[in-house]
């Protein structure tokens, strides 16, 4: 007994029409029915009436079908959970994250994920949230980090909060306050990030609620550009406080307090692979146990 064979049976038992079933399954008709009669023999029992042209299940073939049904069953599975086991072995995992993180507890996550699974290849992609919750819409990604907001207003994506990051004033001088008004960023230039950027329309947002639109000194850049342009003294720039770690600029937190949530998505119609539950899985175990930098709390995952 066979496994094409069991197929083959399962294929006429559905059918009820030996070409219709060799069709289906993708075979020479005679080849099909050989191997039906084969399994008769095998058995030692018809498994179909042939009465007149009808094709129906005999007592026999009424017992072995949901038999036949439950081996083929567990085979895809068996073959599943060994593609699973290969996956972590070989494979591709598409991770995406804001610059805040990439520039600081990303590496570490990915290189505990390469030490783990070595023959994983990890593929980075490093963004806006607006484009990772692209990105991942379209397929380009497996999981990313991304602020909640963003993320929430897409139905098609499944949502966890893992981090807050607080937003601070960067600035290349002090500001001479321990916490900056939001009003008083009326008096000072800022350095703008490009449209579609999150970070530009959480500082609009911020400005705009304390009434007033922020007069812009340069504008257009990613985030390196943005640092950049604060360092030579264009202006100032709200960022997350994670990023000004290995920069010569000084931070100032907001009054009222302002911060942002990071949350791990994903699709919600595509099962994430072996490869992604492996990587959000580090992730976790990660965040648990490493010391946040200065700015971020962890939110239980």
């Amino acid at each position: 007994m066979t496994l094409q064979q069991l197929a083959y049976f399962l294929a006429v038992a559905r059918t009820r029409h030996f070409t219709r079933a060799a069709e289906e399954m993708r075979v020479a008709q005679p080849s099909l029915s050989k191997q039906i009669h084969a399994l008769e023999r095998e058995l030692g029992a018809d498994l179909f009436s042939r009465a007149r042209g009808n094709v129906a299940l005999t007592p026999a073939g009424e017992a072995l079908l949901p038999v036949a049904g439950r081996i083929l069953s567990d085979v895809d599975t068996a073959r599943l959970e060994v593609a699973e086991l290969v996956g972590l072995r070989r494979g591709r995992v598409r991770v995406g994250a804001t610059p805040s993180l990439c520039g600081s507890i990303f590496a570490d996550v990915i290189k505990r994920y390469h030490d783990a699974y070595p023959g994983i290849r990890v593929v980075v992609t490093e963004g806006g949230s607006r484009d990772l919750v692209g990105a991942l819409e379209a397929g380009e990604l497996d999981l990313a980090l991304v602020i909640e907001s963003t993320a929430d207003a897409q139905r098609a994506l499944t949502v966890a909060p893992v981090l807050r990051e607080e937003l601070v004033v960067a600035s290349a001088e002090p500001l001479g306050v321990s916490r900056m008004r939001v009003t008083d960023l009326r008096e000072h230039p800022l350095v703008m990030f490009r449209s579609g950027y999150d970070l530009r329309e959480t500082t609009l947002a911020v400005c705009r609620r304390a009434g007033f639109e922020p007069v812009f000194a340069v504008e257009g850049g990613e985030m390196d550009a943005v640092l950049r342009f604060v360092e030579v003294g264009l202006g100032v720039a709200i960022v997350p406080s994670t990023v000004l770690a290995a920069r010569s600029l000084h931070g100032t937190p907001l009054t009222p307090s302002t911060s942002r949530t990071i949350a791990l998505a994903h699709r919600t119609d595509v099962a994430p692979t072996s490869a992604a539950r492996a990587f959000r899985g580090v992730l976790t175990g990660y965040l648990r146990g490493a010391e946040m930098p200065a700015g971020v709390r962890l939110l239980e995952p």
